[in-house]
């Protein structure tokens, strides 16, 4: 019995893809600072977000800016570039992690925000950090079927709440050696957005086609990484080893359907860290430097992460580059998709 879920596109291309960034940029050298006493007390040598994540940096939005915001700008930009009358687009998939309300839906206020028509749906989609390439895979079936003819998926991720909520909890004087690891992915999260515009490739032959996609469920794993908006607590090693299996095994199976591990010309890895990326790059024999990455400079930006980075590498593609986009998201799922740029 086939442990992937994988899935051919028919009539779907991106048409555009944009991001926008959060203007306060927050060093790892600033949280060292702010952690200087706990670090010593617990005997922890700073400097661990950047020589062990490869983090020097990550942003934050700008006082009164909020990642509903960043990502409505993100996707007016995207709606800019495409072309696409907004009047057209039937569908608007919301894929952010970060959320105010329990409802209404953050797709609502992106809605408003961009005055999109009252006849396009709109709705969540959260998947931790592959919420966008689920996202995508959504509103590729809803155009192939004929449902709609064009989408848009948009992201905003704020990092600073739980970030600011941790550093206050690990400057205390109960704090060991053990909460700071078990806490340290979350201060490698990043604030960033990114949007997508998704429409008929047949109308639009200059678009970037869909090709396939293969998604794998390792659930037994969903205690590995919890968080909320004041805490995220992580197993670093158990994560990074189960994500890699996971993936290996849906590498493998998916042989057979895609010929993903040759003739690519990028690798779009969610960006989590420098040690993840190294481990993906050696486990599955990828070039490194197929693989761009954004992470130095603005951290783990969750679902955002793998739209933003493709979008920040956008213009050294061409015609007919192979593009795969990769990412393991808490829970665990991994996915695959590919375009045909």
């Amino acid at each position: 019995m086939s442990g992937n879920a994988t899935h051919r596109f028919t009539n779907t291309a991106v048409l555009a893809v944009q991001t926008a960034d959060a203007s306060r940029v927050v060093t790892s050298d600033a949280f060292d600072e702010a952690l200087a006493g706990t670090y010593r007390r617990v005997g922890l040598r700073p400097g661990l977000l950047e020589r062990l994540a490869g983090i020097r940096e990550r942003r934050w939005w700008a006082d009164g800016v909020t990642f509903v915001d960043g990502a409505a700008t993100a996707g007016a930009k995207a709606i800019s570039e495409s072309g696409v009358d907004p009047a057209a687009i039937g569908l608007m998939v919301n894929t952010s992690v970060s959320r105010r309300h329990l409802e209404p839906s953050t797709a609502v206020e992106v809605h408003h925000a961009l005055g999109l028509p009252r006849s396009c749906q709109n709705f969540d989609v959260t998947n931790a950090c592959l919420g966008f390439v689920n996202g995508m895979e959504l509103a590729a079936a809803m155009i192939d079927s004929g449902m709609v003819e064009y989408a848009l998926i948009v992201n905003g991720e704020d990092s600073r709440p739980v970030q600011e909520r941790t550093l206050e909890r690990l400057d205390g004087p109960d704090t060991t050696s053990k909460d700071v690891l078990a806490q340290f992915a979350t201060l490698t999260l990043g604030s960033g957005a990114a949007a997508m515009v998704l429409g008929r490739a047949d109308e639009h032959p200059g678009g970037h086609r869909l090709v396939g996609s293969a998604s794998r469920s390792g659930s037994e794993h969903h205690g590995l990484c919890i968080g909320d908006n004041d805490l995220m607590r992580t197993d670093l090693k158990g994560l990074l080893d189960a994500g890699l299996n996971l993936s290996a095994d849906l590498w493998e199976e998916a042989a057979a359907e895609f010929d993903w591990s040759r003739g690519m010309e990028r690798y779009i890895v969610h960006q989590v860290s420098k040690v993840h990326t190294q481990a993906m790059c050696d486990r599955f024999g990828i070039d490194p430097a197929r693989v761009p990455t954004t992470f130095p400079t603005r951290g783990n930006l969750g679902p955002a992460s793998v739209p933003f980075t493709l979008a920040d590498r956008q213009d050294s593609l061409v015609d007919g580059d192979r593009v795969l986009l990769m990412g393991i998201g808490s829970g665990l799922n991994a996915s695959c998709l590919e375009i045909a740029w």
